[in-house]
């Protein structure tokens, strides 16, 4: 099985050129300075090379988050971290990477690959033998002649598994005004959320609402007008049997859409 997925996932990144040398190393020493800034928290990055499956940095976040040695992370690469995942998630993961890449390839002009972010979640045992909820969110560093993602810089939100969420993958640009808009979302699988049917604007203008953002500074944000903001905010509501914002935000944030 898990060997399958290796192949899936060399077939997806396949690429003629593997990435390295100082332009990469530059960027992970300011990475690495940064790493000792930034407070603990159930957050951890790296930056993953899809070349070689490796990570060529692992933050100081991944060990009390993860419970797990980060040489081990950093050793064995992305192997390691495919070895922890829950799998009877793995098809279904490599579906939905399947499905962004060729989305991306397919839709997304060179120009524009550099705005793009992708997020997707999967399940992954921590060094407690604990499954938790994993939340990816990569943004593309380098790409390889083609166009092809190689190097990116990945965050993960690992949240417990109280609750085991679906397999969703999205792709969000970054637009003239520096908000994310999202253009591609697929949730996989037969169980439904209760933000299933939010639309790709209606899960922007959540993710806004989140962050504490007002109707007139998300309508700014995202280029609509403040009656538009209004309304998706009743439609979701509507969907969701949400009776007030907080309970919503909180949903969404608890099934991993925003």
């Amino acid at each position: 099985m898990r060997e399958k997925i290796v192949d899936s996932y060399n077939d997806i990144f396949s690429t003629f050129k593997e990435f390295k040398g100082e332009t990469l190393e530059m960027h992970v020493e300011k990475l690495r300075q940064l790493d000792q800034l930034i407070p603990h928290s159930a957050t951890f990055f790296c930056v993953t090379n899809t070349s070689d499956q490796s990570f060529e940095y692992v933050s100081k976040n991944f060990e009390p988050t993860m419970r797990i040695d980060i040489n081990q992370m950093c050793d064995g690469g992305m192997k390691f971290w495919w070895s922890r995942m829950h799998e009877e998630e793995m098809n279904t993961w490599i579906k939905s990477l399947k499905d962004l890449m060729a989305y991306t390839m397919d839709n997304i002009a060179l120009e524009d690959r550099r705005r793009m972010t992708y997020t997707w979640n999967y399940r992954v045992k921590d060094g407690s033998g604990v499954f938790k909820n994993i939340i990816q969110h990569t943004t593309p560093m380098f790409f390889d002649d083609q166009g092809k993602p190689i190097i990116g810089l990945a965050h993960y939100s690992v949240l417990e598994a109280e609750e085991i969420l679906p397999i969703q993958a999205s792709a969000k640009i970054l637009n003239a005004n520096d908000e994310y808009e999202t253009l591609f979302h697929q949730m996989y699988g037969g169980r439904k959320l209760l933000v299933a049917d939010v639309s790709h604007r209606e899960r922007d203008v959540l993710r806004l609402l989140a962050l504490g953002l007002t109707n007139e500074e998300i309508s700014e944000k995202l280029n609509i007008s403040v009656h538009t903001v209004k309304t998706h905010r009743k439609n979701v509501m509507t969907k969701t049997g949400c009776k007030n914002s907080a309970q919503l935000v909180a949903l969404c944030i608890r099934q991993g859409v925003i």
